[in-house]
């Protein structure tokens, strides 16, 4: 991979990250088109750490709350002491589903996952989970229930599970990590806003597990000479910068809106991958 190419597809991932478009289907679909190579699924997870770093960043109060929570947890003996430290706990409880699934289908993700109509699938599957979420906060906005819950206070366990188990529907491309964890996060009561803050929060601890283990697993066919690790190196720097100003946008957007344009975006995405499978544009080999 040239170091340019890997520069495009960090712009991608950092772009799609944090939109409920799925980014591993726009880093699988933009290769086929190019008639580049399928990147991998270890170069996909340590990309992330771009969007991760640019998560960090973007949502450092957030996270620096946590932090504190954590140890004051440590110092008092109550774990769920604090409302940090308890919101804490309910992101480890919900990373656990992901952990799972991915360590029992690990292989599965790095092949067959990958295929294109696979990612076909995927797409619009999760797109029938966002419409479902919209028309719930819809029907309850008609009725007077308002948005749904607001803050990360309002978190509840039931949140954490249903939003821990969507995680996992996010190994396979097309699905959307946001997307699925803000679909279930609304769906069970709370609002836009508050359901991607948490989705975003959730997604912490099992990226960065994913790239450390991809890195560490996968180690010398992405950093086996220094062309390789400078073209990673530059993709996940792309990644970051770009990602910090999705994630920006974004919440910024779902203060006031709606999910129906990405819930669109994704429908013409998945018309338009499948036509081009079917004219034979662009083939679809075994990743």
């Amino acid at each position: 991979m040239t170091i340019l190419e890997a520069v495009v597809l960090g712009v991608v991932q950092g772009l799609t990250e944090f939109l409920p478009v799925s980014s591993t289907a726009h880093l699988r679909i933009l290769p086929a088109l190019c008639g580049w190579g399928d990147p991998g699924a270890a170069f996909s997870a340590v990309l992330q750490t771009g969007t991760l770093a640019a998560v960090c960043l973007a949502m450092r109060q957030d996270i620096s709350s946590l932090l504190s929570g954590c140890l004051e947890a440590v110092r008092t003996g109550r774990p769920l002491g604090t409302p940090s430290s308890r919101l804490a706990a309910l992101i480890a409880v919900g990373t656990v589903p992901i952990v799972v699934a991915g360590f029992a289908f690990k292989d599965l993700i790095r092949g067959e996952a990958r295929r294109l109509e696979v990612v076909i699938v995927a797409l619009l599957a999760a797109t029938a989970l966002l419409a479902c979420a919209e028309l719930v906060v819809f029907l309850r906005t008609r009725r007077g229930g308002g948005g749904g819950r607001d803050g990360l206070d309002a978190i509840r366990p039931a949140d954490v599970i249903t939003m821990g188990l969507a995680q996992t529907l996010a190994l396979i491309p097309g699905t959307s990590r946001s997307g699925v964890t803000i679909s279930a996060g609304m769906l069970g009561g709370l609002d836009r806003r508050t359901a991607a803050r948490f989705s975003f929060l959730l997604s912490l601890p099992a990226v960065a597990a994913a790239a450390l283990l991809e890195a560490w697993q996968q180690r010398h066919e992405i950093l086996g000479s220094g062309e390789a690790a400078a073209a990673l190196l530059a993709g996940t720097l792309a990644a970051a910068v770009v990602g910090y100003g999705s994630i920006r946008w974004l919440l910024g957007m779902l203060t006031g809106h709606t999910l129906w344009p990405f819930i669109a975006y994704r429908i013409a995405l998945a018309t338009a991958l499948a036509a081009a499978l079917a004219s034979g544009w662009i083939t679809a080999p075994a990743a």
